[in-house]
């Protein structure tokens, strides 16, 4: 079944966003990241896509609190925020998420991310951010690796689920990049897309391109995504 995934990203323990100059707040639902969980299972999501954003750009886990509130609704919790080092993914394991995202900065490190695909494959999803065809991180550890032969020692290390993020599309509602996720869904895995997501009409297209899920930020939790009627319809 394809899944619409809400992001809510977190920073200081409140809603934010993703700027080219780092997180900033966000107004909606208060700026409560608990209200905002609620109303995307009240819209009828099943996932969550929670996202630290103090631990992807400061190394501060200072969200978990917040990742625990959330997983304790009726809901599962796909965590994610730059995650490279294992405590990290202990941490968020314990705080209650049901997968945690290893970020694009883990791939760094086939050894370590190969020996906890060994360990806990079937609850990591790989994340990819990919900007120009290569893949790039964000965060605090910048990352600059070719994407189809990164792809193909994640996948033969066990990689259960891939996340593809076209950064360049981020909070920008200009369509997502189905030229990159199809490249991806080739690799033979589970693809979550995200980037550009701003319609059901995106939703459809990713879905077409053969992901099995999208992740919605921006335009979902600022309102010009129905979320409910684009889970009634896409799911």
């Amino acid at each position: 079944m394809f899944e619409v995934i809400p992001a809510i990203d977190v920073s200081d323990g409140a809603l934010a966003t993703l700027t080219p100059a780092g997180p900033r707040p966000v107004e909606a639902f208060g700026g409560d990241p608990l209200a905002a969980a609620k109303a995307a299972i009240a819209a009828g999501a099943r996932w969550l896509h929670v996202v630290d954003m103090d631990l992807a750009f400061r190394r501060e886990a200072a969200n978990l609190e917040v990742v625990s509130a959330i997983a304790a609704l009726p809901v599962a919790v796909q965590a994610a925020g730059g995650v490279r080092e294992a405590e990290e993914v202990r941490a968020l394991f314990a705080a209650g998420a049901s997968r945690v995202v290893l970020g694009s900065a883990a791939l760094a490190d086939a050894p370590a991310t190969t020996a906890r695909l060994a360990a806990d494959g079937a609850r990591l999803v790989i994340g990819i951010e990919v900007e120009q065809g290569r893949i790039r991180s964000r965060g605090r550890d910048p990352v600059d690796l070719p994407l189809l032969e990164t792809l193909g020692w994640v996948v033969s290390a066990g990689a259960a689920v891939l996340l593809i993020t076209s950064v360049d599309r981020v909070g920008q509602r200009g369509g997502p990049d189905l030229e990159l996720i199809r490249r991806v869904v080739r690799a033979g895995r589970p693809v979550l897309a995200a980037g550009g997501i701003a319609s059901v009409a995106d939703l459809r297209a990713v879905r077409s391109a053969g992901a099995a899920g999208g992740v919605v930020g921006s335009a979902a939790l600022e309102g010009s995504l129905d979320l409910s009627a684009a889970i009634a319809e896409v799911t």
